[in-house]
């Protein structure tokens, strides 16, 4: 029997990916390998369990760490006792779960322990994969919701032959070799005696059933991958990078089991005026040197589309932030909203005429020794501190 191969090498990931890295190449090669896709080769039966075997260790860091230390060995349940070779092994039983656990059945040698070969029904009904989709929204659609159309490829059960995957009027019929079970039972000797393991049947592909009259349409899958619309409705208040989950709009699934999801990720664009963090809007707005001075009423936009009059005081200085409760982003399903912060920055005049520049020389003038304390006592601190 050939010896398993290292599950980083089957995903086709380096040993210190991340969980993303390894999501993305689980989901990758499950779909190279679905057996659905490849109807008319067993091979992919085995490949596909290889993969979800992989995943299913890699995946969990607990179960990762055991493998990274001792291998396969590490993650079997059947070496629990001890890494001494058969100092770890309580008795025989323990010994006909290990020899199952290596071989993927039942046995019937080795001293006569060992039972039937476990196996899943090949017929059940299969939930449908899930689908991943990504859409870019524009920043206002985010904030209040939109209604997008978006079209998927997705698997769809045939119209034709109702998902059967047999001709019209023509049935699919057991499979001769592994009587309906999918798989067979091989013997094979080994230095514990004769061992009896199963294997995905080669005949029928590990389905059960062989279709002699295959449905031209869907040439006996029982499935087509079809493009299909799906309207979407986001809500309002979606962030960048968020996914929404549509409950069934993935692959259809298999022997009449329910569809996957579709998961769509919603990219948003940015905007020239507005930033957002969470649930606030972020804007500036510029502010003339005599509006900072005296005081003024300024307008500031929204993303609510309409202008609101704001007074800021007198001698305000630039950088100063102002907050317009309730007229941020609305906050996913609740009815609230966020703020919007507004902050002007003072425009300083550029070009001034000689008039200009003589009428602020002596407004400068006028100005009290106190308009320069805070100033001044900066100076004198600095000074002392490096001794200037």
């Amino acid at each position: 029997m050939a010896e398993k191969r290292d599950y980083y090498e089957v995903l086709g990931i380096q040993k210190g990916a991340s969980e993303d890295e390894i999501k993305k190449a689980y989901r990758k090669k499950a779909r190279e390998y679905h057996p659905d896709l490849h109807p008319d080769d067993p091979s992919f039966v085995e490949k596909f369990q290889e993969v979800n075997e992989a995943n299913e260790v890699l995946s969990d860091p607990e179960k990762r760490a055991r493998y990274d230390q001792f291998g396969h060995a590490g993650v079997d349940p059947s070496y629990g006792g001890g890494a001494g070779g058969m100092d770890g092994f309580s008795g025989f039983g323990d010994m006909g779960d290990i020899l199952e656990s290596i071989f993927g059945g039942g046995f019937g040698g080795f001293g006569g322990f060992g039972g039937g070969a476990s196996r899943s029904n090949v017929n059940a009904p299969r939930r449908g994969s899930d689908l991943q989709e990504s859409i870019t929204i524009a920043f206002l659609e985010a904030c209040h919701g939109v209604k997008k159309d978006i079209h998927i490829n997705r698997m769809t059960v045939c119209d034709a032959c109702n998902g059967s995957g047999a001709d019209k009027g023509t049935t699919s019929e057991i499979c001769p070799d592994c009587q309906g079970r999918g798989s067979i039972k091989v013997t094979t000797r080994s230095p514990f005696g004769m061992i009896s393991s199963t294997k995905p049947c080669p005949h029928c592909g590990g389905k059960g059933k062989v279709i002699k009259n295959p449905c031209s349409k869907c040439k006996g899958n029982g499935r087509l991958r079809v493009q299909k619309t799906v309207s979407v409705d986001i809500p309002a208040g979606i962030d960048d990078r968020q996914t929404i989950r549509l409950s069934g709009q993935g692959d259809a699934g298999i022997n009449g089991g329910p569809a996957g999801d579709l998961l769509l990720t919603v990219s948003v664009k940015s905007h020239p005026l507005f930033t957002r963090d969470g649930y606030d809007i972020f804007c500036e707005i510029p502010v003339t040197y005599a509006e900072a001075v005296l005081g003024a009423e300024i307008t500031v936009p929204t993303i609510d589309g309409n202008d609101v009059k704001y007074n800021i005081a007198e001698g305000t200085q630039s950088g100063t932030q102002y907050r317009l409760k309730g007229k941020g982003v609305k906050k996913l399903n609740r009815p609230e909203r966020g703020n919007q912060i507004v902050r002007v920055y003072v425009e300083v005049p550029k070009n001034l005429s000689k008039k200009q520049k003589d009428l602020l020389k002596e407004f400068e003038a006028s100005l009290s020794e106190k308009n320069y304390a805070k100033r001044q006592s900066f100076f004198e601190k600095l000074k002392a501190k490096f001794d200037l």
